[in-house]
């Protein structure tokens, strides 16, 4: 691969992954809200603690393992195995709104990527997987359906959910932008081991232990103030 190609690769994964792209993560904060409102998120702190075990222990690792062999299935043009994956991606959600959260996201980024960055391998990801897609599986699926490397991808993504968790506990928690920059630099060191860790891992390796974000999540769905979807 060229320098040019290498750069142009690299630019079409920040476009995918940046805040603008239309999937609407804006609108999701992962039970962070319900974590606020808990008391269990009250500072730079304690938002940092949180942040971490949701990425090592909960779903980010999760989402890197099912992104890895997402990228794998659609590389190898097998749309079997891709369906399945997105099944049990779909069925890992633990409430109605992170499934809600995961499907929404997944959706709209295949179809934007679909739209704008069309090539016949995607075309045959998409025929594979025509309803709910999850957020993890879509993204992996598109890169290798457009033969991006996968170790960029997992790194960028994990950077990208953490950054998108970090502007949620801006608008959500006592966390200033400056506090939010230094959680963002405080996590990264964390994220590439993830993702190596994530290249190598089964499917049987999937698993969480964020029990109080997963039960947080179902007292969001009635929580009587709320600015988020989940």
């Amino acid at each position: 691969m060229t320098t040019a190609e290498t750069a142009g690769e690299a630019l079409r994964l920040f476009a995918w992954l940046s805040p603008g792209y239309p999937v609407g993560s804006y609108a999701y904060s992962h039970g962070l809200e319900a974590a606020v409102e808990a008391g269990d998120v009250t500072g730079e702190d304690s938002l940092a603690a949180w942040l971490c075990d949701v990425c090592e222990r909960g779903s980010l690792r999760n989402d890197l393992i099912l992104l890895a062999h997402a990228h794998t299935a659609a590389t190898g043009r097998d749309p079997q195995g891709l369906a399945g994956i997105n099944d049990l991606a779909l069925a890992l959600a633990p409430s109605r709104e992170l499934h809600l959260e995961t499907s929404q996201q997944g959706r709209s980024f295949l179809d934007a990527t679909l739209g704008a960055w069309p090539c016949p391998a995607l075309t045959e990801v998409a025929a594979a997987l025509p309803g709910a897609v999850a957020y993890p599986v879509a993204v992996g699926a598109a890169a290798g359906a457009h033969g991006m490397a996968r170790g960029p991808v997992l790194d960028i993504y994990a950077l990208a959910f953490v950054q998108s968790l970090v502007s949620a506990a801006l608008r959500a928690a006592p966390v200033g932008q400056a506090a939010g920059t230094r959680t963002v630099a405080a996590l990264s060191a964390r994220l590439v081991p993830l993702a190596r860790a994530a290249e190598t891992a089964g499917l049987d390796d999937l698993g969480s232990a964020c029990l109080r974000l997963d039960l947080g999540s179902f007292r969001h769905e009635t929580q009587y103030s709320r600015i988020f979807r989940s």
